[in-house]
């Protein structure tokens, strides 16, 4: 028995020391059930492990334990370096997407420098037991120790199950993640590390479904008696919804069946006064680099202050952090929500998207542009944004390098818009032209990043955080390719026709929440407060609206093509267009989310703001998981394909 508490005693303290050191440095909260399912699971892992690493003689069972624990602590750095970089946790589907750290070796090294204290942390229980392995002495395991191991994993087995059967009635509790929702953060939160990892594994292996729940919308929209009184009074204009005839085919395909139900049932929005107001306009479509409204002010970044300060100003808008740029950009050109499961598959190129911006624009007799001052190939962009319908896509080194610098790192906003300018000012038929900028591109410091040093003399003498002068400096740029941009087309006659439409990839996840609020206007939080930004959708001649509506940036898409006055089907996107009477929502990377009655944070499960119906949150919670799992079974099924082909 000595041997048996030596053996599971070294696997146990060191597993339950890493999950409380995680927990403690990422500010995790503690809570009973969750803190008892991370205590039952360390026992049985450290049980297995005993078992498994001591079944051979004590040289073999001496470098199995060493390989486990180095393995152990590292999946922790990973996972503590990963999020602190990019502000979202690691799933092992982002091993597809590793060419976002290669082609950042510098800030990868910095950021594992940065971290070193923490992966020493992490690294202790190796290191330690390194010192002291010939001490332990750990022997071969007898029949009794199997014995023992056994009956204590049944036993942890059985009382886990009990604690998570418990909470089965419990959104975003126990029960619900081990069965129902696949969200790595809450997992990370809730189950703990190695969990996490275990549950992350089976899925991509063997894949997992989430379940498409009932939303009574009845709920959802319910008022108040005098609210009711006076919709009753009122005479709406009544409009047709945005929906086509669609043909669903028949097919053995459960996930493309899955999808038609969604599609059939979904409630299409409906055309409103907007409807084609800029219709035959030109179009510039803007994914900048870690915009955000902080770094907006009306001396140093004057365009951007009035492109956000008139026309339509949407004050509860937000672009949550959906793994950096291809998340961002992925939810700016699609309609749909990300998520790391079916960014790879995306980034291939070899879905079909018929509905895309380029596909769409052309096909009304546009000439389209595409543009990026960064590497052409980063991330498969090439081949993404082609399915996208963008068949001369131009960036660096495939042909704007021979018209700007593109060895500068991160490449300028303002010359790239310098030299792409007259590729369509003066085209006779209408025109869209795509920008993926770059120059907001941490890190934020005036040593290593080009535009922030070049524009240093505009921010230096500022009272901000380096970082924080860092990043309004990258802004200044961005704001000088939009002053350009308005002025050309100002020259040319087009400004009145033109419509600009600016939307953020991520806000800027490497300035710390001090930094970010030391900028802000109101104090944000680290869930919902810090994705709240700007949307820009300008035209010179708009009257000044201001819109309330919770709204994301999937929800763009939907929205110019309405105001384009496009024939689209609103339920084929899971964005919804924002001017139209759609319920107004904005869904966080860990499925928080904000409404016109409160916020609610799912890592918690707590819900802040009105008094509202008893089955409110429930139902928008189902409402959230079934467009977050439409989102990705439409791109796992290459759904388009099915649906137009």
């Amino acid at each position: 028995m000595k041997e048996v508490i030596k053996k599971f005693g070294l696997y146990f303290i060191s597993i339950l020391f890493l999950e409380i050191a995680f927990k403690l440095i990422m500010h995790i909260r503690f809570d009973l059930q969750g803190t008892i399912n991370i205590l039952l699971y360390t026992i049985i892992i450290s049980s297995v492990l005993s078992i498994t690493s001591n079944m051979f003689n004590k040289i073999v069972s001496t470098i199995f334990t060493s390989i486990n624990l180095f393995v152990i602590g590292l999946l922790f750095s990973i996972q503590c370096v990963f999020h602190n970089v990019f502000k979202v946790y690691f799933s092992l589907t982002n091993l597809g997407l590793g060419d976002q750290l290669t082609s950042f070796m510098d800030e990868t090294i910095n950021a594992i420098l940065e971290n070193i204290l923490y992966i020493i942390i992490f690294m202790l229980p190796f290191i330690i037991y390194l010192i002291f392995k010939k001490k332990l002495d750990l022997k071969k395991n007898t029949l009794n120790s199997y014995i023992a191991y056994l009956s204590i994993i049944a036993i942890s087995l059985a009382l886990l199950v009990v604690n998570v059967v418990s909470t089965r009635k419990k959104d975003h509790d126990l029960f619900d993640l081990y069965f129902n929702v696949n969200e790595v953060s809450l997992n990370v939160n809730r189950l703990g590390v190695l969990n996490s990892y275990f549950l992350d594994f089976n899925r991509m292996v063997f894949g997992f479904k989430e379940k498409i729940n009932k939303v009574n919308m009845d709920d959802i929209h319910k008022v108040k008696e005098k609210e009711k009184t006076k919709e009753k009074e009122e005479k709406p204009i009544v409009y047709e919804p945005n929906k086509l005839e669609l043909n669903f085919k028949e097919t053995n395909n459960s996930s493309i069946n899955t999808i038609n139900n969604y599609i059939e049932n979904d409630t299409p929005t409906m055309k409103n006064k907007y409807t084609g107001i800029f219709k035959d306009y030109n179009l510039i479509y803007i994914t900048a680099e870690s915009f955000s409204e902080i770094g907006i002010s009306e001396e140093l970044t004057p365009t951007l202050y009035k492109l956000t300060h008139s026309g339509f100003m949407f004050d509860s808008f937000y672009t949550p952090n959906n793994l950096s740029t291809i998340g961002g950009e992925f939810q700016s050109l699609l309609g749909l929500y990300p998520d790391s499961s079916i960014l790879t598959k995306w980034r291939s190129g070899n879905n079909y998207f018929p509905n895309g911006l380029g596909y769409i624009y052309k096909n009304l007799g546009y000439n389209t542009f595409a543009y990026h001052n960064n590497s052409y190939v980063f991330q498969d962009r090439n081949k993404y944004l082609k399915s996208q319908g963008f068949d001369n896509f131009l960036g660096c080194y495939n042909g704007l390098e021979k018209r700007m610098n593109c060895k500068a790192w991160p490449q300028s906003d303002d010359q790239m818009m310098e030299v792409t300018i007259p590729d369509y000012i003066n085209s006779e038929q209408p025109f869209l032209a795509y920008y993926m900028t770059v120059s907001g591109h941490f890190g934020y410091n005036f040593v290593d990043n080009a535009m922030a040093t070049k524009n240093k003399s505009y921010v230096k003498d500022l009272d901000l955080p380096e970082t924080a002068k860092g990043y309004v400096a990258t802004q200044i740029e961005l704001d000088r390719a939009l002053e350009r941009l308005l002025n050309e087309l100002e020259k040319a006659g087009k400004l009145d026709k033109t419509v600009i439409v600016l939307l953020a990839d991520h806000y800027p996840y490497e300035l710390d929440l001090n930094s970010i609020n030391s900028l802000s206007t109101f104090d944000r939080d680290e869930t919902v407060g810090v994705n709240h930004n700007a949307l820009i959708i300008w035209n010179k001649n708009l009257e000044d609206l201001h819109i309330s509506k919770p709204c994301m940036a999937t929800d763009v898409l939907p929205t110019v093509y309405n105001l384009f006055g496009i024939d689209y089907d609103s339920r084929i996107f899971t964005g919804k267009d924002i001017l139209s009477d759609s319920f107004g929502i904005a869904i966080m990377r860990d499925r928080s989310w904000i409404t016109d009655k409160g916020i609610y944070y799912a890592s918690s499960r707590k819900f802040e703001g009105e008094e509202v119906d008893e089955n409110y949150v429930s139902n928008v919670n189902n409402l959230v998981n079934n467009r977050l799992n439409i989102s990705k079974l439409i791109i796992s099924t290459d759904y388009y394909s099915y649906l137009y082909k």
